[in-house]
This record gives structure tokens, C-alpha cells and sequence, in this order.
């Protein structure tokens, strides 16, 4: 039994032998299958990310709708695409990262680009998310699945697709609700809150983050999506490709927050027309439209504090409009891609008081920033014998305006050579250089407070990642191992500077090294053992004005998990899995982290197989009911603080919970 997560990493290699056929292999991404099944305790694609790929790490600040990292980025500094077409979130602060706009029931595969590799895509400078969702069959299939779990954790979910010759269309809801969870003290959101409050001076004041009486024990959030596809055959090897995709979520608690999201209503539409088979060496061109937009209202209606100052709300809105034009020849066996980019983003936020936005004095909290990229990009892959080589560009052109400040214009050229060594068929050596940028965005460069100073920096420069990657995968009938190190070098990377009140982003130069294992031993023909780690270490090359320490925030510590597989039936599969983490001690706590404690969890999950329309998951995280935090506080997040350490929010305590999947 093999695992089902096909775990490939970034390569390239200076040897050469023409005595190895070669088989297809992807050396770009960490590929993740399945994963409605994966996300059986929620929707939050951040949990199924970190769950299974060593690289990520999840930043909680709910009970759903979290955020990610890859090797310690996270934001502008890593990309998020969804069928070839881009998504971004709203919240300056991260209550609804791309990631959370999408529904989890109705996705394919989810690749992850681990470094600056992806020249198809805008802003993947160190990494990025590649999401695919289920296309529309021609044969009539439907799906029912029903979720139920700990604090009353409630799922709902459908889709059917079906067509003929001519049209194929798809149709997907999902919604869910949870209470609030709670940790392994037995505390819910809303007592966590309670506990750090009562160590401060914060009961009573202007900013008291505690939960009034009438909101107490409220529901953490409730989530809802629906999706629908129609697939037109036009001609012969042509189509025509229609998506729209729409996410509401209403009443998210954040609890170590300030503010909590109202709602959070996303729409992602998308016009696609793909030709096939144009001549022998012309393969495929494609050509999509893509428009998404984000409304979110954050406020305090729900805190003490707005009893004394009113509801404070920062109501924020973004747009993208986005064309992509790919072609893809065959040319003696050189796979070439050339391709055009072009997308304009919109943000813009402004605050209110008590509904009125001229009681407090019409300001601004991005001010209509708008973000112009235009790109041309090519990528050539050629098979020589053991050797697979693939080298791509990248030339961006991208303009950042605002109507109070400056504006920006940025060029840069993206290049990666990409290769892998075929030993045999068991055995391969891969390495990978790579060079990407990002711009900063409208946050960055030009948001301002409740209190009116401007926090954003107008004159940032663009940052640029150098990276190099290296590794080695066996896989035999007895186990698969793979192994990956990284370099990365960060010059003017943007950096929040804890003590700046005004212009608090600045340009500095860093680095960040480390690397991930995965591996699987096949101990019987029923049971596997599967394994996989990651360790990062950022480190600035020298200390920000004012401060001594020179660690990176946001480099979690050596972390990884150990798993024991049992298909104990056709289709049914017992799994017995421990995380664990070491003691984030390596920190910068003159930007606001602190140190965490080491933890370990087990958490055990029995998916049966009833027939082949039914299957029953039953399972349990956390088993012991451990009280840890995996997410720390750097202060580029706006988190409640009391003047000492900043709130920590405790991950999940014991959760119970089964899934019911229905095939037709």
C-alpha cells in the first residue's frame, strides 16, 4: 500500500546518461490528492496544507479561515492561484487569506511550489499554492457528505456533474457552522480571552478585547459556498470554460485579535476557451478572463471596548481583473511554453464609528491603492535520456498608485534552471536555482491607522529572492525517502519594525536556509509507516534600527510527524499519527515573538469503506487533549497585547468527529 500524497520537489542535476528511460516525474511542486477527504474536521484548506506538506506551517487565528506559510513566508511573499486565475484577500491583518475563498469539497489537487520556480504565475517569489478544482464529467455523478464533530461542528456538503457530447456542467454547496472550539485547558475562545485580559490592565478600558455577556458563548463562524462549472465543446478539440465560485462567511470570532470579521462574501468568475491539438508541434493555447472580488467588514460590536468607544469598523474591499494567454508547442521533443499576464488589483479601506463613516472623520485605511502587472513568461523543458532539464523567464512590469502618496513602478526579470538525474528508476538527484520578485503592496506602502498615521512606507523597493535547492528520492517496493535543502537570500525584503509608529515597513536583506524530509516504509502489504519533517532558519543580516536581535520572525522550529497506516479492508484505513514540534526559542522578540513551548499530539482516524456508494471517517485530533500554541506573534499582525507579551491563541484541544460520504 502506497501512500497517496505524491510528495515531488524541486531539482536539477549536471549529469547525463542515456541508458535510463525516463518516466514522467513533476519537479516542481508537492502535490496533494484527495482533498475533500483530507479536510474532514473543516474547510480550512490552511490545516489540510500543513497537515501533509513538511514545508507549511498554519498561523491560527480562528477556528477556520487560517493562514499559511511556506519555509517562513507567508502574504505577497508567496502566491495563491485557483484554476490559473489569482485571488486575494481584503483583510490588511489576514482574517480572510486567499486560501479561504475557495471550497475544499470541490478541489482535485492542490500543488505547492516550494521556492522561486513558478514563472506561469504573478508574485510566487518564494513559493506558492496552486489549487485545481474538480472538472465536470460527462457521465452523471453526485456526491453527499454530512460532518459532524466536537462544539457542535456541523457540515453539509453536495455537488452533481453530468452532460453529453456537447456540454458538461458541474454544481457544488457546502456550508458549515462550529461553536467555539476549545483547548486543551477546557477553555473556549472567549475564556482564552478572559485569561490573558486578566493579567493586564486591559478590564475596563477603551481597548478590553473581552467578549460582552450577549456574545459570549456565540458561534465561532458559519460558512457557506456554492461553485458552478459548464464545460462547452465548441468544435473539435475546442472549449469553452465557464466558472463562478462564492464564499459567504459570517460572524468569524478571531480571538486574539481586536476586531472579528462580520462577514466575509467572496466571488470568483472565471471565462476560459482552450484549443487542443492545433498542429503537430502546436499543442494547447489557452486563454482566460478571470475577475474575483472580496467585501469584509471587520469591527468591535462584539468586544467590551465598543461599549465605551462605539463599534469601531474598518470595512475593506479588493478586486482583480486578470487575463492569461498560454501557448504550448512541441518542437523535436523541446516542450515549450510562451505565455502573457496582465492583471489589475484594487484595494481600498476607510473606517467608521458606529456605522458612520464621518464619525471618524472620513479616514482612510488604504486609500484606493491599485496594482498594474503586465508579464511575458516562457518555459522549455527537454528529456535527455536519465536527464530532465527545464529552464523559464520572467519579465514583469508592475505599477502600485494611490490617491494620497506616491506612486511606484517596478521591472524585474525571474529566471530558474530546474533539472532532475535519473539513476534508475528507484533512485534521482535534483536541484533547482532560481530568481523572482515581488512588489509591495497596497498595505505596505500605504496603510494608515484608526489613529490617522501612516503605517505603510511609500518609497519601498521591490524585494528580490535568490534561491538554490538540492536533493535525493529513492522509491522500492520496500520504502520511499526524500530529502531537500534550500538557500534562499532576500535582498530588500519587507520588514515591520515594531518600534516605528509611521512608515513601520522597511527594506532589509536576509537569509533563509533549512529543509524537509518525507518518507514511507511499506512494512507489510497493509501497512505503512509514513514520516516527514522541516527545519528553516531565517536570520537578517544585520539588526533593524533600535534592536539587537538579527533572527527573522515567522521561522518555526524543527517540526514533523510520524504516522502508522493500516488497510485493514479494501478501501478502509485505520491511521495512528503523533506531531510534534521543539521549542521555538529562536525568535524576534524585539519585533514582537515570543518564545514557545515544544508539544506533541496524537491524533487517530479510521475511514471504513462501508460499500462503494458509502464510506464512514471516524476519528479523533489532539487524543490527549494537549495545550499548545503553534503560532506566534510577530507584530506585522495587529494582535491584542496588554503591554507585555502579546495573546497567544491555543490550538484545539481534544476534537471528535465522523464524516459520512455518499456516492452516486
Amino acid at each position: 500500500m502506497k501512500k497517496s500524497i505524491t510528495l515531488s520537489l524541486l531539482a536539477v542535476s549536471a549529469l547525463y546518461s542515456a541508458d535510463v528511460v525516463l518516466e514522467p516525474i513533476n519537479v516542481e511542486a508537492t502535490v496533494i490528492t484527495d482533498v475533500a477527504q483530507k479536510a474532514q474536521t473543516s474547510a480550512d484548506l490552511a490545516q489540510v496544507l500543513s497537515d501533509n506538506v513538511p514545508a507549511i506551517d498554519m498561523s491560527r487565528r480562528s477556528a477556520i479561515a487560517n493562514d499559511i506559510f511556506i519555509r517562513g513566508q507567508k502574504r505577497d511573499n508567496i502566491s495563491v492561484e485557483v484554476d490559473g486565475t489569482k485571488t486575494y484577500g481584503a483583510c490588511p491583518n489576514r482574517m480572510d487569506p486567499p486560501i479561504s475563498h475557495i471550497v475544499a469539497n470541490q478541489i482535485a489537487t492542490i500543488e505547492v511550489i516550494e521556492g522561486p520556480y513558478d514563472v506561469t504565475t504573478y508574485g510566487n517569489m518564494s513559493g506558492g499554492v496552486k489549487i485545481t478544482t474538480k472538472k465536470p464529467t460527462k457521465d452523471f455523478k453526485a456526491q453527499i457528505n454530512l460532518g459532524f464533530g466536537a462544539w457542535n461542528y456541523k457540515k453539509f456538503g453536495a455537488s452533481a456533474s453530468g452532460g453529453n457530447d456537447f456540454i458538461r456542467v458541474l454544481a457544488a454547496v457546502s456550508t458549515e457552522s462550529s461553536d467555539q472550539y476549545h483547548d486543551g485547558n477546557g477553555d473556549s475562545i472567549a475564556q482564552q480571552i478572559d485569561k490573558y485580559v486578566a493579567t493586564t490592565t486591559l478590564a475596563g478600558t477603551t481597548k478590553d478585547p473581552r467578549l460582552q455577556p450577549d456574545y459570549y458563548d456565540m458561534p465561532a463562524y458559519k460558512k457557506t459556498s456554492a461553485t458552478a462549472k459548464a464545460f462547452i465543446t465548441t468544435a473539435e478539440n475546442q472549449e469553452l470554460r465557464l466558472s463562478v465560485t462564492a464564499n459567504r462567511s459570517d460572524n468569524v470570532l478571531y480571538g486574539n485579535s481586536k476586531m472579528d470579521a462580520i462577514y466575509d462574501d467572496s466571488n470568483i468568475y472565471s471565462v476560459a476557451y482552450n484549443i487542443d491539438a492545433i498542429s503537430d508541434s502546436y499543442k494547447n493555447v489557452n486563454l482566460e478572463y478571470y475577475h474575483s472580488d472580496v467585501d469584509h467588514p471587520m469591527d468591535t460590536s462584539y468586544r467590551m471596548s465598543s461599549l465605551l468607544t462605539g463599534v469601531i469598523t474598518n470595512w475593506l474591499t479588493t478586486n482583480v481583473d486578470g487575463i492569461k494567454l498560454k501557448n504550448t508547442f512541441d518542437i523535436n521533443n523541446y516542450i515549450l511554453l510562451i505565455g502573457l499576464d496582465g492583471s489589475k488589483r484594487k484595494w481600498d479601506g476607510h473606517y467608521e464609528k458606529d456605522g458612520s463613516a464621518a464619525a471618524m472623520g472620513y479616514k482612510k485605511s488604504i486609500d484606493n491603492a491599485i496594482t498594474k502587472n503586465t508579464a511575458l513568461f516562457t518555459k522549455l523543458s527537454k528529456a535527455y535520456g536519465a536527464l530532465n532539464l527545464s529552464v523559464g523567464a520572467r519579465v514583469d512590469d508592475t505599477s502600485v498608485t494611490n490617491d494620497t502618496y506616491q506612486d511606484n513602478n517596478y521591472h524585474s526579470v525571474g529566471a530558474n534552471l530546474l533539472a532532475t538525474y535519473n539513476f534508475n528508476k528507484a533512485n534521482k538527484l535534483f536541484f533547482g536555482l532560481g530568481q523572482a520578485y515581488r512588489v509591495p503592496d497596497g498595505r505596505e506602502l500605504y496603510f494608515f491607522s484608526s489613529m490617522g498615521n501612516l503605517v505603510g512606507t511609500p518609497d519601498l523597493k521591490d524585494t528580490r529572492n535568490q534561491e538554490v535547492d538540492l536533493g535525493y528520492e529513492t522509491d522500492n517496493d520496500t520504502f520511499k525517502f526524500k530529502i531537500k535543502t534550500f538557500y534562499s537570500k532576500l535582498k530588500d525584503y519587507i520588514y515591520y519594525h515594531k518600534g516605528y509608529v509611521t512608515n513601520a515597513f522597511e527594506n532589509i536583506d536576509a537569509t533563509i536556509y533549512g529543509g524537509e524530509l518525507s518518507g514511507s516504509y511499506y512494512a507489510t502489504d497493509d501497512m505503512t509507516i509514513d514520516m516527514g519533517a522541516s527545519y528553516k532558519r531565517g536570520k537578517k543580516d544585520k539588526a533593524l534600527a533600535g534592536q539587537t536581535n538579527t533572527n527573522l520572525a515567522d521561522m518555526a522550529p524543527l517540526r514533523g510527524n510520524i504516522a502508522l497506516n493500516y488497510e485493514y479492508a479494501n478501501n478502509s484505513l485505520a491511521t495512528l499519527e503523533t506531531v510534534m514540534s521543539a521549542r521555538w526559542d529562536k525568535i524576534d522578540d524585539d519585533n514582537g515573538e515570543q518564545v514557545l513551548a515544544g508539544w506533541a499530539i496524537v491524533n487517530a482516524k479510521v475511514k471504513h469503506a462501508v460499500n462503494k456508494k458509502f464510506d464512514l471517517t471516524v476519528g479523533v485530533n489532539n487524543m490527549f487533549d494537549v495545550t499548545y500554541a503553534q503560532s506566534n506573534t510577530y507584530a506585522d499582525l495587529v494582535l491584542v497585547t496588554g503591554g507585555g507579551d502579546v495573546m497567544l491563541m491555543n490550538e484545539p484541544g481534544r476534537y471528535v468527529y465522523t464524516n459520512l460520504d455518499f456516492k452516486f
